[in-house]
This record gives structure tokens, sequence and C-alpha cells, in this order.
């Protein structure tokens, strides 16, 4: 019998084979939710596992990482009347992979329609003005009725964020006139304190030139003043060296009378109408007179 070796190896192989298909390994950060004959069995968490053949099966492959979705934007009518589209984006994340299994049917639809319904409840009790304003109060309100709503689904709601609040096409156009309105006068006032402060700067310029131009003023005049000083103190000091060197010659009463008689034809060579003449000074003129008759007699005739 020469076939029983190839029906052997064939065996082994086939056992080889089922082994290995048998063998699963939990990537990081997922879970494999296992069943045994149809009922929930366990939940396999990150490593190396191995499944019956024929009996056990993988049900679902979750992952735990943090989730993202972005839903389309939904129309909500808020308390004054005015429908908007709205668009939200929810966080979340898988905690309990049993619970979001089996815990309802399409949970990424689930979340969407329980979203779009909270949001409509929430946004009804608000008017326009408030709900484009509070942005941070709708989007944890949200968070919170969702968290609390998926707990049930294994499911935990980190956050919920407000994408886009689309008004109306008038109301948009109005409020795009009154945002242009307050540019325009955010630039008035910019302008106007421009004006203001260059007004103030050419101020400030007018009054430092006269500060200076009185600066200049009062420091020629000190200038002047003091030069005056000067030459007066020179020509003080000048008559003083001159009537101590006088003082030092011991000068004769002959002397002295010529001084006299030059002070006297300097003051007589002014515009003075009246002199009045010592009698001393008389006498030395006298006497100058006679001596000059007395030399012009003497003097040789040709």
């Amino acid at each position: 019998m020469d076939y029983i070796p190839y029906v052997i190896i064939s065996l082994i192989i086939i056992v080889v084979a089922l082994i290995a298909s048998n063998v699963k390994i939990v990537p990081q950060a997922y879970a494999y939710v296992m069943e045994r004959l149809g009922a929930y069995h366990s939940t396999w968490q990150t490593g190396i596992h191995f499944k019956i053949p024929f009996i056990d099966r993988i049900s679902k492959k979750v992952s735990l990482k943090e989730q993202v979705i972005d839903f389309p934007p939904q129309p909500v009518i808020t308390k004054d009347n005015v429908t908007m589209q709205i668009d939200t984006v929810v966080y979340f994340q898988i905690t309990d992979p049993k619970l979001y299994a089996y815990g309802v049917e399409r949970p990424i639809s689930a979340i969407e329609n329980l979203s779009a319904t909270t949001l409509r409840n929430i946004i009804g009790d608000m008017e326009l003005d408030h709900t484009l304003t509070s942005r941070d109060v709708i989007n944890s309100k949200i968070r919170v009725i969702l968290d609390e709503a998926t707990d049930a689904w294994g499911i935990k709601v980190n956050r919920v964020e407000l994408k886009n609040i689309i008004p109306p096409r008038e109301i948009q156009e109005s409020m795009e006139k009154q945002m242009k309105a307050e540019r325009e006068r955010r630039a008035k006032i910019l302008d106007a304190e421009g004006e203001k402060r260059s007004a103030i700067l050419i101020a400030e310029g007018h009054k430092e030139s006269e500060i200076l131009r009185a600066e200049a003023v009062k420091e020629t005049k000190i200038r002047e003043a003091q030069g005056e000083a000067e030459a007066i103190l020179s020509v003080q000091k000048a008559l003083a060296d001159s009537i101590k060197l006088l003082n030092e010659a011991a000068p004769s009463d002959k002397v002295i009378a010529v001084k006299s008689l030059e002070a006297f034809e300097k003051a007589a060579d002014g515009k003075a109408t009246k002199i009045i003449i010592p009698s001393n000074i008389q006498g030395l003129a006298g006497m100058a007179t006679s001596l000059k008759e007395l030399f012009t007699t003497d003097a040789p005739t040709e």
C-alpha cells in the first residue's frame, strides 16, 4: 500500500493548516468579540489567542481608538423661527466591546440620529443671536446628553463640536452689512486717533521749537551780558593798573597839573554848553598861556 504515506502527510498538512488558521493575534488598540456556538463567550484583548475550530468564531473586531464622525448639516429652527443648517463633529471612543457589539444595531447611525434630535431640542430653546454666540454651551449640552445615552452601547462621547452654523441668506447679508459697518466705524476711529496723535506731535514739536528758540535767545543775552561785564572789568582793571603805576612813580605837582589839563581838554571837546573849571586849573591855564606868549615873543625873526 504505497498511498498510505501520502495520506498521512496530507492529514498532517491539514492539521497544521487548521491549527494555524485558528491561531489569532489581536493587534494593539483592538479587541475581538468571540462567540461559542452562537453565544457570546469572551472578549480577546491584545495578544495571541487560539479558537476552537468550527465552535468559536470572531463576532466583531472593535477599534478602541478615539474616532471622529463628521455628520452632514441638519436643519434646525430657533426659538424666533429662524431655520439654520448646523453640522456637528462627534469624538467618541468604544469602552466596552461587548455592549458595542450587542447593544445597538448600527451604532454610528444611532449616534447621528441622536445627535440631530438633541441639537434640535437645544437650538429650539434659543434665539438666533444667542445661538451664534453660545457654541461652547451648545457643545457641552450635546456632549452630556449623548454620553449618557450611548453609555448603554459601550460608547463614551468625549466631545462634540458645532462645525458650521449657516443662517438663511438674508440674515447672512444683514450680518455682513453689520460687520462691514463695524469695520468702517473702527477704521474711522483709528483714523481719528491717528490725526489726533499727529496733531499732538506737531504741537509738541512747535512747543519744543519755541523752547529751544527761547533758550537760544536767553543764552545769547547771557553771553552778551557776560561780554559786557568782562569788558567793564578789563577797563576798570586797566584804569586801576594805570593809577597804581602812577602812584608808584610819585609824580610831581607839575605832572599832575599837566594831566589835569589833558582831562580838561577832553572835557572841552564834548558837547556840553557849560563847563565849570576848578580854580587851581584856571591858574595853571593862565600860566601856560603866559609861557606860550613868552616863547613866542623871544623867538628870533627872520
